[in-house]
């Protein structure tokens, strides 16, 4: 049984890589971690036109006929394996959202709404880190997707203009249930998102080890992910290791 706020134990996840997190990658890293967020992937035509168009400059991209059949498809390949599972999503709009959402409610999986990725195209989409600067419309889909799924949103900081404290309250209230936090070069910005919701915080970028775990877990994230070296069995034995350690520590001794 998992009683704790993110809803997966251990309290590792790995993140999301586009063109390379899919069923396979997830099963090969499940006995490390507690959950594996799959994706992106675009989910309207402005965001697969967009997709289309990063694997034309040579990035990798997930671009299945039917997207919709891909997420389930992906998700039922995952149910024999003890690990929590999501999807992070792309749209332009909410309604992609809701569809996608309700896929995932029915494979008790997790929907990510993407508000994270930079690429220029994706941005010229309505998507990814656009919509970090377009809070009612990132909210807009957090709403569309809450229709029984567990909803998480996946943000960065050092985007300017953003007061991303402030945005993770307002997503907390529009029914996001997680916030995923890639902390860039701004670790201390995780525990302000911390103080600034009530939604569970996942922390991402440079997880690999003890320091890096316990940085993020003293400013307060109830979680870390694993991104690049997500395929890398040293780097994740080393990070269940460390959280596991920590909240241990943290259960026998919970005084500040």
């Amino acid at each position: 049984m998992v009683d704790n706020a993110v809803g997966f134990t251990p309290r590792v996840a790995l993140a999301s890589l586009s063109g390379a997190s899919d069923a396979a990658w997830a099963r090969g890293g499940a006995r490390h971690v507690g959950a594996a967020f799959l994706g992106g992937i675009a989910l309207d035509e402005p965001t697969r036109s967009a997709a289309r168009r990063m694997v034309e400059r040579g990035r990798e991209e997930f671009l299945p006929p039917d997207p919709f059949a891909f997420v389930a498809d992906q998700l039922a390949a995952l149910a024999d394996v003890p690990v929590r599972a999501g999807f992070n999503v792309r749209a332009s709009g909410p309604d992609p959202v809701e569809r996608a959402a309700r896929i995932c409610r029915d494979h008790d999986a997790v929907l990510e709404v993407n508000a994270h990725c930079r690429q220029d195209e994706m941005c010229a989409a309505g998507a990814g880190e656009s919509l970090l600067r377009d809070p009612d419309r990132l909210c807009a889909q957090v709403r569309a997707a809450g229709t029984g799924a567990t909803v998480s949103v996946k943000v960065r900081t050092e985007v300017d203009g953003v007061d991303l404290p402030a945005l993770s309250a307002r997503l907390g209230d529009a029914g996001a249930d997680l916030v995923h936090v890639d902390a860039m070069d701004s670790e201390p910005v995780v525990g302000e998102v911390v103080a600034a919701t009530d939604a569970a915080v996942i922390a991402n970028n440079g997880v690999r080890d003890h320091a890096t775990v316990r940085e993020y877990l003293e400013y307060g994230a109830d979680a870390v992910s694993v991104g690049r070296p997500s395929d890398d069995p040293e780097v994740l034995r080393r990070v269940r290791a460390a959280t596991e350690e920590w909240f241990a520590r943290k259960a026998a001794d919970p005084s500040p």
